[in-house]
């Protein structure tokens, strides 16, 4: 609802702005001024807001609103009218148009301030009336430098004073200034809020999609694995035969004694020795069960994500959280790990743990670990590492302004641990260190790195922390 003429006014009556000291000019953001009046005896700051929707001047009381680095035009009036006197103030036939004229030394502007909705502007003139700037430059209006622009003489518009206008109800006890600035206030809040709830609804929902989405193609793969015993069975049947078995023979067939002695054909690598067949179809039986167990764990880890989001939305939009939603949601956007809010739809290598507020990303395999340092960290996430044994990269996500808690810590190093050929022994050392001080090692292994002002920290595995992390039970532990 914007001002109309007699409610301006009322608000240009209030303030009384005649003989006020320009101390300062600032900008809130790129639609809005503040300019600092000062008169014997009182002192404020002046809001000219040109937001569409919430048109308004009014002295400001509440706290100051953020600032932005000065825009062209307020960099203008700072070193045209910074210092001067406002020496007249009139609504420029009632149209809705402010005119404080301003002399500062012995040069004269004229600004005009335009609450028109959508049309609104800050426009100073000389006293011939020649445009100096405007906040917003029309040249289509001839609203530019150069131009000019005299409203004084126009008629007055379908934005003017034709037709009957009231002043709002309010609070008589208080001035029509504070009104208007609580009024505005609360529709800016009201605004904001929803304008959160629909970033953080969106959020939360391409999380879902993301995650529901690789559970998908998870359980998918799972199938490629469930029979994975098959290729240790035909490793032992080919071992058991070998002597019947021939360099370039391209099957086997025998009797399965997993099977009730029914007869199985084999294939084999007609380039391999009959050895050499056997050891492949034992690698294939290592890597399909790793691979299941990989993806169990993927699957479970995944599932526990979606329980997560699933609380997340009911605390953040639980009636209670109400007073408190918009901070609230700007909280819960800020933590959010940068990767994930620009790149949700893309498929993070490894495994993801939440640890608090603090994402723990795992890499398993080489290759894992190389994609999560070129793509996925940055200088000041933390790398952890078991030192004497292979295993895989954990990171923690870094937040702004938040160290690494040792809860965090050993979280962290636990799945360092889990994830490592340590992990039978129960214990192991780690180093850690932030990604900026890793070097890539020359003519290496692929995501071989050199750390450099590494720390050391000593980790007994936790099975209550690893079942946390992993969304397990104790009977599932092994």
């Amino acid at each position: 609802m914007s001002l109309n003429w007699k409610e301006i006014n009322l608000i240009l009556e209030e303030l009384d702005l005649g003989g006020s000291l320009i101390q300062k000019i600032r900008q809130p953001d790129f639609k809005s001024l503040l300019l600092d009046l000062y008169k014997p005896g009182k002192g404020f700051p002046l809001l000219i807001n040109l937001n569409q929707g919430n048109v308004r001047l009014h002295r400001l009381t509440g706290n100051n609103p953020g600032k932005v680095v000065l825009q062209r035009f307020a960099q203008f009036l700072r070193a045209r009218i910074n210092g001067g006197r406002i020496i007249s103030v009139l609504q420029v036939n009632n149209d809705r148009i402010i005119l404080l004229t301003i002399l500062n030394g012995k040069e004269e502007t004229h600004l005009y301030i335009r609450l028109w909705g959508g049309a609104s502007n800050i426009i100073a003139t000389d006293s011939d009336h020649n445009i100096l700037d405007a906040f917003y430059r029309r040249p289509r209006q001839n609203e530019i430098t150069g131009g000019i622009y005299f409203p004084e003489e126009k008629t007055i518009t379908k934005h003017g004073s034709s037709g009957t206008f009231d002043i709002r109800e309010y609070d008589k006890s208080k001035s029509f200034n504070e009104f208007i600035e609580k009024f505005y206030r609360n529709l800016e809040s009201d605004r904001e809020l929803e304008t959160l709830k629909t970033r953080v609804v969106s959020v939360l929902e391409t999380r879902e999609t993301y995650i529901e989405s690789v559970l998908s193609g998870l359980e998918e793969k799972i199938n490629n694995f469930e029979n994975y015993s098959q290729y240790k069975e035909q490793a032992e049947l080919v071992k058991a035969n070998i002597y019947k078995i021939q360099r370039g023979d391209s099957f086997l067939e025998a009797e399965n004694y997993f099977d009730n002695n029914n007869l199985i054909k084999i294939n084999l690598d007609s380039t391999l020795s009959p050895g050499e067949n056997s050891e492949l179809l034992f690698d294939r039986y290592k890597k399909a069960k790793s691979g299941l167990e990989n993806i169990r764990q993927e699957i479970t880890t995944l599932n526990r994500n979606l329980e997560l989001i699933k609380k997340e939305r009911e605390e953040l939009f639980a009636p209670e959280t109400s007073s408190n939603s918009i901070r609230e949601f700007r909280n819960f956007l800020e933590k959010m790990p940068k990767q994930i809010r620009l790149k949700e739809k893309e498929k993070i290598p490894g495994l993801q743990f939440q640890s608090g507020i603090f994402t723990i990303l795992a890499g398993r395999t080489a290759t894992e670990n190389d994609l999560l340092l070129r793509k996925y960290v940055r200088g000041n996430d933390y790398w952890l590492h078991t030192r004497d044994y292979p295993g895989g990269y954990i990171f923690i996500k870094a937040i702004r302004s938040k160290s690494i808690p040792l809860e965090i810590l050993l979280d962290a190093g636990n799945l360092a641990l889990f994830f490592s050929k340590a992990k039978k022994n129960g214990k192991a050392d780690l180093y850690y260190t932030q990604v900026k001080h890793l070097r890539r090692a020359k003519d290496s292994k692929k995501g071989t790195v050199l750390p450099t002002h590494e720390k050391n920290i000593s980790i007994i595995m936790d099975s209550s922390r690893l079942n946390r992390l992993l969304g397990r039970t104790q009977n599932e532990e092994n």
